[in-house]
């Protein structure tokens, strides 16, 4: 498997690396002003990998029934989601991310992540379901001030991450891309 992306030169041959390994030996989870946070513990290299999401898989009702403040999910598809296992259910979000999610599960490094930095990824590369927002408390430059579904991100956003390939499979698809 290789993450590619030829107009970003985003390039990483993960098929031998051990992603179990990378989530303990890559980063650590610490408080943050908004709660709990992952860090890098050592310099990550662009396009490296970090982690796989891990957790069960559920549906949209079954999201929905564990309310606002127990589900921690990942879409991955219109009526499928990871329910977000530590670590990575401690990434936060960011307007301006400096890791995205490769493969609908893979979190790689969207640029060099130094020692010591906390780790984000756009939660809107991730969304397709007209249901939920979310204020952002991120204080980026570039911050939208609510964090909603891709198709409502700016276009030359969308066109951003598109390049970067870190949009969920399955919104890539809707779009007809």
């Amino acid at each position: 498997m290789t993450i590619a992306n030829h107009n970003e030169n985003l390039h990483q041959n993960i098929s031998s690396i051990d992603l179990k390994t990378l989530v303990y030996s890559q980063i650590e989870i610490q408080s943050t002003r908004l709660g709990l946070g992952v860090f890098a513990v050592q310099d990550i290299p662009r396009g490296q990998p970090i982690l796989k999401f891990r957790g069960p898989n559920i549906n949209f009702a079954q999201n929905f029934a564990k309310g606002e403040k127990m589900a921690n999910p990942l879409q991955i598809d219109h009526d499928l989601y990871i329910d977000l296992e530590p670590p990575g259910l401690y990434i936060n979000h960011s307007c301006n991310p400096n890791t995205g999610i490769f493969q609908d599960r893979i979190l790689i490094a969207l640029q060099h992540i130094a020692a010591g930095e906390e780790i984000f990824y756009d939660y809107s590369t991730t969304m397709d379901e007209d249901c939920w927002t979310m204020k952002c408390l991120c204080n980026s430059h570039n911050c939208r001030g609510v964090v909603t579904d891709f198709k409502y991100l700016p276009p030359d956003t969308q066109e951003y991450y598109l390049k970067l390939g870190v949009v969920q499979d399955f919104i890539v698809k809707s779009l007809g891309i």
